[in-house]
C-alpha cells in the first residue's frame, strides 16, 4: 500500500476506471507525473483494483506507492449518503474530493454528474492524456496512440482522437 494521504489538501482522486485505463496501457506514471504529491486513491478503490489484478485482468504492481486517502468520519458519513448504485470506491473518491476540495479523475458518467452537482472539478482518462500533451509529458501522436491502445483494450472513450480536444483554445 502507498503512503497515507489523510493530510493531503486538494488531492487528485483516481477512481478505478482511471487506474485501470492507465495501468492497462502501462502508463501509471502519467498521473504520478502530473500530480506527484497530490495523486491518490481510496482504500475501496485500491481493493477493487487489486481484485482485478488478482484475477489477471490488470497489472498487479502498477500502483505501488500511490497515496491512499484514509477517510475521516465526516467523509465516511458523506459516502454513505451517496447513491448505492455507485461502488464503494466511487463513493469514497467523491467524499474525499468534496471534503478536501480535490479533483476527481473518473470516466464514469454517473459519478461525474454527482461530482458536478457537488461542485467537484472533474477529469478523466481523456483529460489526463490532454494535460500530459499540454505539459509536455507526451507528444500528441504518443497520446493518440495511447488512447487507441486503451480503446482496443476496452476503454469506452467519448472520443477516438485527442486532436479536437487539443485544438480547442
Amino acid at each position: 500500500m502507498g503512503d497515507d494521504a489523510t493530510s493531503l489538501t486538494q488531492p487528485v482522486l483516481l477512481d478505478n476506471t482511471v487506474l485501470t485505463n492507465l495501468a492497462l496501457a502501462g502508463r501509471d506514471d502519467l498521473a504520478k507525473s502530473l500530480w506527484p504529491s497530490r495523486a491518490c486513491t481510496t482504500p475501496s478503490t485500491l481493493n477493487k483494483y487489486r481484485a482485478g489484478a488478482a484475477s489477471g485482468l490488470v497489472p498487479f504492481d502498477c500502483w505501488d506507492g500511490l497515496a491512499v486517502a484514509v477517510l475521516t468520519e465526516e467523509e465516511v458519513a458523506f459516502a454513505r449518503l451517496l447513491p448505492p448504485r455507485l461502488g464503494a470506491g466511487e463513493r469514497e473518491c467523491l467524499a474525499v474530493a468534496v471534503h478536501r476540495h480535490g479533483l476527481l479523475a473518473s470516466d464514469d458518467l454517473d459519478v461525474r454528474r454527482i461530482a458536478q452537482a457537488n461542485g467537484v472539478p472533474r477529469t478523466g482518462t481523456v483529460g489526463i492524456l490532454v494535460l500530459c500533451v499540454r505539459r509536455g509529458y507526451l507528444a500528441r501522436d504518443q497520446a493518440n496512440a495511447l488512447l487507441s491502445e486503451m480503446i482496443a483494450l476496452g476503454y469506452r472513450s467519448p472520443v477516438t482522437s485527442l486532436d479536437l480536444v487539443l485544438d480547442k483554445p
